[in-house]
Order: C-alpha cells, then sequence, then structure tokens
C-alpha cells in the first residue's frame, strides 16, 4: 500500500537537485508534486513534463526568500488541489569559504542565510495554519551533515544547517499530535548544483578531518583524475564514495510515504565509504 496516492507534495527548489529528483519521484509514486523554484520557467516545464506522463504536478516560481510570496503560493496550490498535505523546504545554497574571505563571502553568505534559514521558516509559516485546519501535516526540513559541528571553512552554511535541525526540533514539539516533522541531513553529494556556490574549494576538506589525505585521493579516483580505487561508484559495496540526489530522493519519498501517525523525525544519510567523520 502507498501513502503517496493523492498527496499533495510542495517542494521548494523544486526545478533541479535533489528537488527536481523529488518531485520526479513524488509524481511517479502517485502524489501530486507542487514545484516550486526560484526557475519558473524549469518548475514550469518540469510540471509539464510530469504531466505529459499521465502524472498529476504543477510548477510555480518562487523565491523563498519572499515571505509573502510563499504565503501567496501556498494559498495558490490550496485554492487549486483542496490542500497540502507535505512541504519539503529543500531549497539552499552552499557557498564554502573561511572568513579570511569575507570581503569576497560576505553577500553570498547574507543570500544563505536568507535561503536556508529564513526560506525554511516562510515555507513553515505559510503552510503552517492550513495543516492544522485540515487536521495534520508534514514538514519535512533538509539539513545537513555540515550542521553537525562548527568546522572551518563552512561556519555559514553550517549555521543555517544546524538552525534548520533546531528549528525542526522545536516545531515537532509545538507540533506534537497535529503536525509530523522530519529533519534529513543528507552529507556529501557530488551530483547536484550546490558545489557551484562554493567560493573556497579548499573548505570542504576540513569536515574529512584526519582522513583529508585519503579523501583527496578518493576524489580524485572518482572523478577520474586518478587511479580507479575499487567498489567507489558501486553502490553495492561498502566502500561506495557518494550518495547520488536520486538516491537521496529516494530516502526521502519513503520518509513521505508512511502513515500519517508514523514520523521518522532525524535521519542521516550517508554513503558508506565516505571520508565524512563529522
Amino acid at each position: 500500500m502507498s501513502y503517496l496516492n493523492g498527496k499533495v507534495v510542495l517542494v521548494t527548489g523544486g526545478a533541479s537537485g535533489f528537488g527536481r529528483e523529488i518531485t520526479t519521484r513524488l509524481a511517479q509514486g502517485g502524489a501530486i508534486p507542487v514545484a516550486l523554484d526560484v526557475n519558473a520557467e524549469g518548475a514550469e516545464k518540469l510540471a509539464a513534463s510530469l504531466a505529459a506522463e499521465g502524472h498529476q504536478a504543477r510548477g510555480f516560481g518562487l523565491d523563498v526568500r519572499d515571505r509573502r510570496a510563499f504565503a501567496e503560493v501556498v494559498d495558490r496550490a490550496v485554492a487549486d488541489l483542496g490542500r497540502v498535505d507535505v512541504l519539503v523546504n529543500n531549497a539552499g545554497i552552499m557557498p564554502l569559504a573561511h572568513f579570511a574571505d569575507h570581503e569576497r563571502a560576505a553577500d553570498a553568505w547574507d543570500r544563505c542565510i536568507d535561503i536556508n534559514l529564513k526560506g525554511v521558516l516562510h515555507g513553515i509559516y505559510a503552510v503552517h495554519d492550513h495543516m492544522l485546519r485540515q487536521g495534520g501535516g508534514h514538514i519535512v526540513n533538509i539539513s545537513s551533515v555540515y550542521g553537525n559541528a562548527g568546522i572551518a571553512g563552512t561556519a555559514v552554511y553550517g549555521a543555517t544547517k544546524a538552525a534548520v535541525a533546531t528549528v525542526s526540533n522545536a516545531l515537532r514539539v509545538e507540533s506534537q499530535g497535529r503536525i509530523k516533522v522530519t529533519v534529513v541531513r543528507p552529507s556529501g553529494v557530488v551530483d547536484t548544483n550546490l558545489a557551484s556556490e562554493i567560493i573556497d574549494f579548499t573548505a570542504p576538506a576540513a569536515l574529512t578531518a584526519h582522513r583529508a589525505g585519503v579523501f583527496q585521493e578518493h576524489a580524485q579516483a572518482y572523478f577520474g583524475g586518478g587511479p580507479p580505487a575499487a567498489g567507489l561508484t558501486d553502490p553495492e559495496d561498502v566502500r561506495y564514495w557518494s550518495l547520488t540526489a536520486a538516491q537521496v530522493a529516494d530516502e526521502i519519498v519513503r520518509l513521505i510515504d508512511q502513515p500519517l501517525g508514523v514520523a521518522v523525525t532525524d535521519i542521516t544519510l550517508r554513503a558508506t565509504g565516505e571520508d565524512y567523520v563529522f
């Protein structure tokens, strides 16, 4: 039995990366996904392509930094589809940089706070009352292993992801018996557009601590720049080095495909052979 059938699921950042994969899998599973993305054309095209395959889907433009616009697009989805069962707060950017880079990084860090934290809050505000009125709902907030500790080069991004987890836990306690809340903490995933926002590409190595040297070797092998290392690209091998966006999306959809009264409240998704130690 699938609990996805007919569920109205809003996905921020729904036109690319994790969001696109989540939106697609939800539609294929019988849900009605609503892709929300600052790239309005991309969201609309994705919804149209899913509709052409016989699925129900919607796509709307949304900058999650705009609190009023978030409320309006949720109201529009509810007016169209009758309810909002799930919100996946997925939109985010990852401008990793050290404090010594503050002059060139500060604007990106401000934007990171506005999208990664304020955008999540705006989503919660927008769906909260709708979910209470309809008798339940589910909010899925995407955090990260970068939020697990203060690591050099990841301060602002990590702080936003730690804040997402804190907000989620508080919301879960406030909403017990009314709205269920899930925090998802993926580790490094190389096939998304998050890396496009990195300012200092030496920053991710700090998350690997004493495995930094091995991390560099594995990264070179994984991307074809060094001798191949057995098992790194094989998900059937315990040495598998990096999850894909599709694999993360599969797990998130599984979390949504549950009875309303069953909640996984906090989950970390890792490749077993990764070099991250936090």
